[in-house]
């Protein structure tokens, strides 16, 4: 019976500043971000990066690192319906709210560092 050597990709991931909150991207992966202006098909290119991780070597920014993370618009669009629930006990007070957030799907397609 023979063995095979799994290589292990050395994937490289990133923690970008997108709309004032972080998140965690790597190169080819969607991801659900806050509305951003722009149209499908359009690039957007966030030059705020954090942190960066290759395998091993991990490298923080001060606060910024250089470099750029560029990705495409796919859609906009709104999310499931969150609903509020106000109860004041003994007081008879109820009140429902609810909104839909706003999202904006993006690919991350190039990554320069």
């Amino acid at each position: 019976m023979q063995t095979e050597k799994v290589v292990i990709e050395d994937i490289m991931n990133i923690v970008v500043e997108i709309a004032g909150g972080q998140m965690e991207v790597t190169k080819g992966d969607s991801y659900n971000v806050p509305l951003l202006d722009g149209n499908p098909g359009d690039v957007v290119t966030f030059d705020k990066i954090l942190l960066t991780t290759e395998g091993e070597n991990v490298t923080i920014g001060t606060p910024y690192l250089e470099g750029s993370v560029k990705a495409t618009i796919v859609e906009h669009g709104r999310d499931k319906k969150i609903l509020i629930f106000h109860k004041k006990r003994r007081k008879g007070h109820r009140k429902l709210n609810g909104h839909r957030q706003s999202y904006t799907q993006i690919t991350i397609t190039d990554i320069n560092i």
